[in-house]
């Protein structure tokens, strides 16, 4: 499983700075795949990428510094700063979907579509018993 996430994972990182979009870590790449559509908390996003919080916050600072991210009031919490996309952000992610749809077709034409749809079932069961954030 892990060898083929990696593949996948590099492939979008490729494809996203082959958009034009540069200095993009895979690191902040993982930081950025936890990001929920309104924000989210740092400690959120350390906690889904598996990192420490102060790592989460240098990484947070280099895509705030690269434009990908900028923090803001949460709304619900004025004591509390999210992490939201910019819009650069914005239009490099359907890069990254584009390139994760080419990974999806290539799979199933691998596996077959039964294979292939019983390969994601069993992946998203799994993920309740994995992902801490789920």
């Amino acid at each position: 499983m892990s060898i083929a996430s990696r593949h996948a994972e590099t492939r979008i990182i490729e494809a996203v700075r082959a958009a034009g979009f540069d200095g993009l870590t895979v690191a902040q790449a993982r930081l950025m795949a936890g990001m929920e559509e309104g924000g989210s908390r740092i400690s959120t996003l350390a906690d889904r990428a598996q990192i420490t919080k102060q790592t989460a916050t240098v990484l947070v600072d280099r895509l705030e510094d690269a434009g990908y991210v900028v923090r803001a009031a949460d709304p619900q919490d004025g004591r509390v700063r999210l992490v939201k996309f910019t819009d650069k952000a914005l239009v490099m992610i359907p890069a990254a979907r584009a390139e994760e749809e080419r990974i999806e077709c290539e799979w199933s034409e691998c596996l077959g579509d039964g294979e292939f749809a019983a390969l994601k079932t069993a992946l998203e069961k799994l993920r309740t018993i994995t992902d801490r954030s789920a």
